[in-house]
């Protein structure tokens, strides 16, 4: 018989694999975390990475359509969480309800550090709102304010869930803020460097008003991807959003100081990195319409060491320092 234990090990090594093939900023990232925060990183990026290939690839998908599958992991974390909320953790069995390795492991962490589950059901509306022939759906934005409006569950919700994991050194709430802003960063960024796919796939992330400023519509957008070259505008709307991009990742950079320190070269490792693919963008001539931007490995490496080192010298000083007094 499978112990509780085997089974939730099992499922953490599920999304921990997930995140190594699928997210290789933030799995460089997490090497940074202490083992059990790591897990649990892996597990809400697993989970968020599941539900997104719900909504991005329902080809190959099960042939139920891809809002009848949200509201059924909507449905099965609701139903596991009331479970786990009137049972000790050490009782409650792991895959109960029918959940999946990925759902298991979420369900552990969300009851482990007392993760807020709106936070899960504000991410889900979200990615309804990728789904055809949802109520909320929409593949267009008039404007930064209604793409926000998307952001909050896409990615400020992400960043929300992730605080308690992490650990803060004031009140949760003084921290939301920069991690909310932080999330909405990390979107705006992969909404530059995604163009193509997501004109391929029907949607623009990119707000309307501010494209039309720079004499940019959705017929410029789609020669672009068919000829695979910017056109000049293009570059001038993207560089623009590129400033507005950068704006997002100074506002959530006060907010790591707001972190536990251990927990600090971790984040500021994935904030480097991921700001990284916006200069790879300027570097590569604004050419998203025909390769996507990466940041080398070498580099990924030498910011995740350099992380490394300032974490290990703050250690050090706090510790001398606490010896001192």
């Amino acid at each position: 018989m499978i112990t509780r234990d085997a089974e939730l090990a099992a499922a953490y090594r599920h999304c921990k694999a997930i995140a190594a093939e699928h997210g290789r900023t933030y799995f460089l990232a997490t090497r940074l975390l202490s083992a059990p925060r790591r897990a649990a990183i892996h597990a809400l990026y697993a989970f968020a990475r599941g539900v997104d290939d719900v909504v991005d690839h329902p080809a190959g998908a099960p042939a139920r359509p891809a809002a009848t599958r949200l509201d059924d992991i909507e449905g099965r974390l609701r139903a596991a969480l009331t479970i786990a909320s009137s049972s000790p953790r050490s009782a409650s069995g792991p895959g109960s309800g029918g959940t999946s390795p990925v759902e298991t492991a979420l369900i552990d962490t969300i009851d482990r550090y007392r993760i807020a589950p709106e936070h899960f059901w504000v991410f889900l509306d979200a990615m309804r709102m990728d789904v055809p022939g949802s109520p909320l759906f929409r593949d267009r934005y008039a404007d930064m304010s209604e793409l926000r409006e998307y952001m909050r569950g896409s990615a400020a919700a992400i960043g929300l869930q992730l605080l308690p994991v992490l650990g803060t050194v004031v009140p949760v709430a003084e921290a939301e803020p920069a991690a909310a802003a932080l999330g909405e960063a990390f979107q705006l960024t992969n909404f530059l460097r995604d163009v193509a796919e997501d004109l391929d796939r029907g949607r623009i992330y990119l707000p309307a008003d501010e494209l039309a400023a720079f004499g940019v519509d959705e017929v410029l957008l789609a020669h672009c991807r068919h000829t695979g070259r910017t056109d000049p505008r293009v570059r001038r709307a993207l560089a623009h959003l590129i400033a507005t991009n950068r704006a997002l990742y100074r506002t959530a950079a006060a907010g790591v100081d707001l972190l536990q320190p251990r927990v600090r070269p971790a984040i500021r490792t994935a904030a480097v990195l991921y700001a990284d693919i916006l200069d790879e963008i300027e570097r590569g001539d604004y050419a998203v319409f025909d390769r996507r931007a990466t940041v080398p490995a070498r580099r990924r490496l030498r910011v995740a060491a350099a992380q490394l080192g300032a974490g290990l010298c703050s250690a050090t000083a706090r510790r001398t320092h606490d010896g001192l007094l």
